[in-house]
C-alpha cells in the first residue's frame, strides 16, 4: 500500500514536471531574439571620404526595423532622448518707443513662482501676478528711446534650473498728466547656447512650431495680456507685442499698467535629436547610401529593432567616419 502511494506521488510529480518543462519552452519559443544585423562601409572598415561624397553601407540580415542616425547635429544618437541640457540662455528683441517721451514706461521682468493663469477670471489672475515674485531685469537691456533698438543679447543663466520655468514679462508702467507711450516689441527669441556651440530656439514671439537643426518639435509657449490699472493692454499684432497708452494729455487722465507674459519657459530646454526611419517589417534593405556635406569627424549609428507581441529589443551599430574637405 504505502508503495503505491509512493508511486502515484511520483507519477504527480513527474507529471507536474513535464508540463513545468513544457510551458518553460514555449515561453523561450515566444520571446524575443536580439535581431541579427551587421554595418559594413564599403570597401573599407575605416571609413575617410570627402565632403559630399557618398558612403555607401553594406547591411546584413533583415531586423523588422531600421533607424539611422548620421551623427550630424541633430542627427545623433546619444541625444536622441535629450530634452534639457545647461547652456546658456538668451532672451533678445528689439524695441521701438513712439508717442510722448515718458521715461521708464517699459519694464522687463522675470519670475521662477509665477504661478500661471486662472482660465476666464482676470481678478484671480491679476492678484497671482501681484504675489508673484518679479525680478526687474530692465538694465540688462537697451531699450528704444525714439528710434528701433536691439536689446542685446541678455544672459539669463541665473535664472536657469532644470525642472523650474520662468515666466518673462513686460510690463508697461504710464502715468497721468502727459501723453503715454507706445511701445512696440518685436523679433524676440531666447535660446539656449551649449558648451558645443549648438543653439537651439526655445521661445519666439508668436507660439508657432519652432525648428532647430531640422527638427520642429518645439513650440513657444505664447503670451497673456492683462491690464491691471486702467483699460489699455498689450495686444500680438503682426508677431509684434504693442501697446499705446493715452494718445493726448486729455485722455490721460489716470496712470496705466498692463503686462504681456510669456511662459512657462524651461531656459535648460533642448530639441532631441532623431534618426531617420529605413525600413519596416515589409522591407528587406541590402545598402544604404548617404552622404555628409560638412567636413569632420562623425558616428553614424545604426539600430535594428525586433518587435513583436512578446516585446522588443534593439541592437545598435555604429561605424566612425572622417569627412575630409
Amino acid at each position: 500500500m504505502v508503495n503505491q502511494l509512493k508511486i502515484q506521488t511520483m507519477r504527480k510529480e513527474l507529471f507536474y514536471l513535464i508540463i513545468f518543462i513544457f510551458l518553460i519552452s514555449g515561453c523561450q519559443e515566444d520571446a524575443v531574439d536580439f535581431p541579427y544585423f551587421d554595418v559594413l562601409a564599403k570597401d573599407s572598415t575605416e571609413v575617410v571620404v570627402k565632403a559630399k561624397e557618398p558612403i555607401i553601407f553594406e547591411l546584413e540580415g533583415n531586423p523588422d526595423m531600421l533607424y539611422f542616425y548620421s551623427g550630424e547635429t541633430g542627427k545623433r544618437y546619444e541625444y536622441a532622448g535629450r530634452v534639457s541640457a545647461i547652456g546658456i540662455p538668451y532672451l533678445q528683441f528689439t524695441s521701438y518707443r513712439a508717442n510722448g517721451k515718458q521715461e521708464g514706461s517699459l519694464r522687463l521682468m522675470i519670475s521662477q513662482d509665477f504661478p500661471g493663469i486662472t482660465v476666464g477670471d482676470a481678478v484671480a489672475t491679476v492678484s497671482k501676478i501681484s504675489s508673484a515674485t518679479w525680478t526687474d531685469i530692465t538694465d540688462r537691456a537697451l531699450l528704444s528711446s525714439g528710434t528701433t533698438m536691439n536689446s542685446g543679447a541678455i544672459d539669463l543663466s541665473d535664472f536657469a534650473q532644470t525642472g523650474k520655468p520662468v515666466f518673462i514679462a513686460f510690463k508697461y508702467l504710464a502715468q497721468a498728466g502727459s501723453i503715454q507711450n507706445k511701445w512696440t516689441i518685436s523679433a524676440l527669441t531666447v535660446k539656449n547656447t551649449l558648451p558645443d556651440g549648438t543653439v537651439y530656439t526655445i521661445a519666439n514671439t508668436t507660439n508657432t512650431a519652432i525648428t532647430n537643426y531640422g527638427v520642429a518639435t518645439v513650440f513657444s509657449p505664447g503670451w497673456v495680456f492683462f491690464p491691471v490699472i486702467n483699460t489699455y493692454s498689450w495686444g500680438l499684432s503682426s508677431n509684434n507685442l504693442v501697446i499705446t497708452g493715452a494718445t493726448s494729455v486729455s485722455s490721460a487722465t489716470d496712470m496705466s499698467e498692463a503686462w504681456a507674459i510669456m511662459g512657462p519657459v524651461d531656459l535648460t530646454k533642448v530639441t532631441p535629436d532623431v534618426g531617420l526611419f529605413l525600413k519596416g517589417l515589409d522591407t528587406r534593405l541590402e545598402n544604404y547610401s548617404y552622404t555628409y556635406n560638412v567636413a569632420g569627424t562623425y558616428t553614424a549609428t545604426f539600430i535594428g529593432v525586433a518587435d513583436n507581441v512578446y516585446g522588443k529589443k534593439e541592437l545598435v551599430k555604429q561605424v566612425k567616419i572622417k569627412v575630409n574637405p
